[in-house]
């Protein structure tokens, strides 16, 4: 079913149309966007300024809190402009391709539409978080939102991106999508050990220890899952280049990602660069997995689609 929606519907050939070219920048503009908006989330997480705005969507009754602007207030309200800046990026992404749907590929009004209303949810996710005071579950979808927008945007970039595959990717795709999903799903857990502040309590008083075990092993499965992406792309050959390129930065990444949290761990969360950045260089990884496998399914495609 994979394989007959990027066959159908994916351009592939080097030449896009004037709205194509316009919207495919503008797609990775509002992807880059939300990257920028969750390592503020996870710094405004952090440094304990979740409820630095204690209404919402205004902050003190006001849309710039001049009188009560500190470094705390300043996180939370800018984790918002970032937030509403994308929520209008995506009016106008879906916006423009039902606009130029005839000369689109057909698939991208619904992505786009899709995209939209996952970012509208999240809208509502962000004023609960504050009205509800912080409840766990509620953060944690609030992160595993943000990220299924993140990669909803990826997959529309890269399935929009001018590429020609050498034919060679074999099961990769698949491979490349269970790792993807792996990550993805230790994100979450992540952001469960997060919001519950598990780590802390853990320490402190032997509490939530389960939560916290339960993101430790989950690197296990994540890991080995993206070394054998890696692993497999590096000993295919005449794979594409970019294709080897991702696999390589997902290396680096997942190698980096374990010494981040590792460092994490030890350090009791008492830095806050590095929990942000843990949180951030996760993200990147999910987007280097799912790049790599929307295009080694688009490579998959030029051959039994020939």
């Amino acid at each position: 079913m994979v394989e007959s929606v990027f066959e159908q519907n994916i351009t592939t050939t080097t030449e896009t149309s004037g709205p194509q070219e316009f919207i495919r920048r503008l797609v990775w503009k509002i992807a880059i966007a939300t990257l920028l908006l969750m390592a503020v989330g996870s710094a405004t997480r952090v440094m304990n300024a979740g409820l630095a705005c204690p209404d919402w969507p205004l902050c003190y009754g006001q849309l710039v809190p001049t009188q009560q602007m500190n470094f705390q207030v300043f996180l939370e309200w800018f984790h918002r402009l970032d937030a509403a800046l994308i929520g209008i990026s995506a009016i106008l992404l879906a916006s423009l391709t039902w606009w130029h749907r005839r000369s689109l590929p057909n698939w991208l009004p619904w992505a786009s539409t899709f995209a939209l209303g996952l970012i509208i949810f999240q809208g509502v996710l962000g004023g609960l978080t504050v009205t509800e005071l912080l409840r766990f579950d509620i953060v944690t979808a609030h992160l595993g939102t943000a990220l299924l927008f993140f990669m909803t945007l990826l997959v529309i970039g890269m399935a929009l991106e001018p590429y020609q595959g050498t034919g060679t990717v074999g099961k990769l795709p698949w491979i490349g999508l269970t790792a993807a999903i792996l990550v993805y799903l230790q994100s979450l857990l992540g952001g469960l050990v997060a919001s519950r502040w598990a780590l802390h309590q853990c320490f402190g008083g032997f509490e939530l220890c389960m939560v916290m075990n339960s993101h430790i092993a989950g690197v296990v499965p994540a890991t080995l899952a993206t070394l054998v992406v890696v692993g497999m792309a590096w000993r295919t050959p005449a794979l594409h280049a970019i294709l080897r390129r991702l696999a390589s930065l997902a290396a680096g990444l997942v190698v980096l990602q374990v010494i981040l949290g590792v460092a994490t761990f030890r350090l009791h969360l008492q830095v806050e660069t590095l929990t942000v950045a843990h949180q951030a260089i996760g993200a990147v990884l999910l987007g280097a997995l799912v790049a790599f496998t929307v295009l080694a399914f688009r490579d998959r495609v030029r051959v039994h689609g020939s």
